[in-house]
């Protein structure tokens, strides 16, 4: 059976575990299954791209924003702004006096872009992140991840219905099935990108 919709995918849940009595669980074991990717896929297929005008230290980040792939200033010269942790930002603060300036570095900070330094002007950025899975409902029957990747839907669905089963036997059998189809995944996000020769390291000349 072809598993390219919400309902269909359901419908192999039940038939993988030979049960027609998990109709109101099996929404659940679908919403972990996503829960989960989001934490542990990264494909191309999930990247977004994000322009907006910036000018105050705080930032709206866009609505389905996951995790920072690379943030830049691109009014004027581009240039890449630098990600640091909380703890390295407050210090380039209190380094600086807190001066404003073109930003050169930006945390994630409750839910927001912060940027330092805070803009002296209004600058035109633009970020590369990866985006959270559009989860499956009964009105959205259908998204990337499951229409390339549908076996990773479905094993993920069937590791999270193993304890809710008391199946510990099965555990271990859609794990497996499920951590090498993760696995995959993201090799071949690298293979697209990389041509499959793997990251390469840029050694400079002295």
């Amino acid at each position: 059976m072809a598993i390219t919709t919400y309902a269909e995918l359901k419908t192999s849940i039940a038939d993988f575990l030979n049960r027609d009595d998990l109709t109101s669980v099996a929404p659940d074991f679908i919403t972990l299954a996503e829960a989960d990717m989001n934490r542990r896929v990264r494909h191309w297929r999930m990247e977004g791209r994000s322009t907006a005008e910036i000018d105050t230290q705080f930032s709206a980040l866009p609505a389905d924003f996951g995790e920072p792939i690379t943030f830049h200033i691109t009014s004027g010269s581009l240039a890449q702004i630098e990600l640091l942790g909380k703890a390295e930002m407050l210090k380039e603060r209190a380094s600086s006096g807190d001066a404003a300036g073109k930003p050169k570095y930006y945390s994630i900070t409750a839910g927001e872009i912060e940027v330092y330094p805070t803009p002296d002007a209004t600058y035109t950025s633009e970020l590369y992140y990866y985006k959270r899975i559009t989860a499956l409902s009964d009105s959205n029957t259908t998204n990337d991840i499951l229409t390339y990747f549908p076996d990773a839907y479905l094993y993920g669905s069937l590791v999270h219905s193993a304890p809710y089963l008391k199946d510990d036997a099965r555990v271990a059998v859609w794990g497996s099935l499920y951590a090498q189809t993760l696995a995959d995944i993201n090799g071949e996000s690298e293979a697209s990108k990389f041509g499959g020769s793997g990251r390469r390291m840029k050694i400079k000349a002295y």
